[in-house]
């Protein structure tokens, strides 16, 4: 945990865009609320897949130098 914020470390390798946001989604949740995703995504989809979900589902996008990339945890709705 670095400055009171909980970051969670995920390498989803070659993992396809459908499996991905599901699982992506999936432990998102677990995470507390303005809680850090690093995920190393190396599908050819996820640099376009990944911005594209964030903005859907109201998570951030801190960072994306893919295959690296930072979520940050949405607040609840």
């Amino acid at each position: 945990m670095v400055s009171g914020v909980q970051i969670e470390r995920w390498d989803a390798g070659h993992t396809g865009c459908g499996e991905l946001v599901v699982e992506l989604r999936r432990r998102l949740a677990v995470l507390p609320v303005g809680s850090l995703l690093e995920l190393v995504a190396r599908d050819p989809g996820a640099p376009d897949d990944l911005p594209a979900w964030c903005r859907l589902t109201g998570h951030a996008l801190i960072e994306a130098r893919p295959p690296s990339y930072v979520i940050r945890r949405r607040e609840e709705a």
